[in-house]
């Protein structure tokens, strides 16, 4: 029968049988199945991508930045100044872990807490006695 009727008859298109007949040709039945993509390019080149990395490392400097650390949004900002190229925060948060990081946060301090008192309850004294 005709390619065009074979086609037809498997309900694919003429191309498509034809693909898939010269990988059965060239690697028998292991050409006939589905081939995962490559991936998906990503946002940031090499260079990028170590140049991110060298920033989140040697962290925000106060008086440069106004920053006294990084978050998403921020590093956001300073990849569209610098590379040119905008990302969302959650893209960027995959981004970040690939590259090796974790999202740390700093735990908050109050003013006017007592460091004695607190290490003082940290080794079992009550702090009523």
């Amino acid at each position: 029968m005709s390619r065009a009727e074979a086609a037809r008859l498997a309900g694919m298109e003429r191309q498509a049988l034809r693909d898939a007949v010269v990988r059965y040709n060239a690697e028998g039945l292991a050409g006939l199945h589905d081939r995962r993509r490559p991936p998906p390019p990503g946002k940031l080149d090499t260079a990028e991508l170590k140049a991110l990395s060298a920033l989140i490392l040697d962290g925000a400097d106060p008086e440069v930045d106004g920053l006294s650390a990084w978050t998403l949004p921020e590093l956001c900002r300073v990849i569209e100044q610098r590379f040119g190229k905008r990302l969302h925060p959650a893209s960027l948060t995959r981004i970040v872990r690939r590259a090796g990081f974790s999202r740390q946060k700093a735990r908050q301090r109050h003013p006017s807490s007592d460091r004695a008192a607190q290490e003082a309850f940290q080794k079992g004294a009550s702090p009523l006695r």
